[in-house]
């Protein structure tokens, strides 16, 4: 998926503002979000997030989310500004984020690092196939074992796991 987007660890020295100008076939906006652990200062991050949100409402692209124990401030940011699409990168929350997120018709994307969470794999079992993505991007290990280990924590084939995820793209 080509994106473009201010990662909010870069949220000080990056110009989201000019970001329009970069997108050219960009397919989403991303990997934009917050991050209350590191990165830019909260002011920088939330100023950048809101830039991105708007330039993706205004040209219908989907936003590819990084949420780092910012959910609450990040889900009132996208009430404030829903773009076409939401998809959250690397979720690593608890069900009950998980399912205010499903319920907002957002999109939840696992990696490696669910598999090492309890709470994250209960998260994993109980999303609906229509909202789920996997992705290697926190690991080196091939795809096809993710969809493996996804596939067997939601009792399914790793063929249905990738009929779906396609869908949902």
């Amino acid at each position: 998926l080509p994106i473009s987007g201010v990662h909010p660890w870069d949220a000080a020295t990056q110009d989201a503002a000019t970001l329009g100008q970069r997108l050219g076939g960009a397919q989403a906006v991303g990997e934009t979000g917050l991050d209350f652990v590191r990165g830019a200062d909260r002011a920088a991050q939330l100023s950048a997030l809101r830039t991105q949100l708007r330039l993706a409402r205004e040209r219908g692209l989907p936003v590819v989310l990084h949420c780092v124990r910012a959910f609450e401030p990040l889900m009132r940011e996208l009430a404030a500004c829903e773009p076409r699409a939401v998809i959250f990168h690397g979720f690593i929350g608890s069900p009950e984020q998980a399912r205010r997120a499903v319920l907002k018709g957002y999109y939840l994307s696992f990696g490696l690092r669910a598999f090492a969470s309890p709470k994250t794999l209960e998260s994993l079992r109980e999303i609906p196939l229509s909202q789920l993505f996997l992705e290697t991007d926190d690991s080196d290990v091939p795809i096809e074992e993710i969809y493996a280990r996804a596939a067997k924590v939601k009792g399914v084939t790793p063929e249905e796991l990738q009929r779906a995820t396609l869908e949902n793209y």
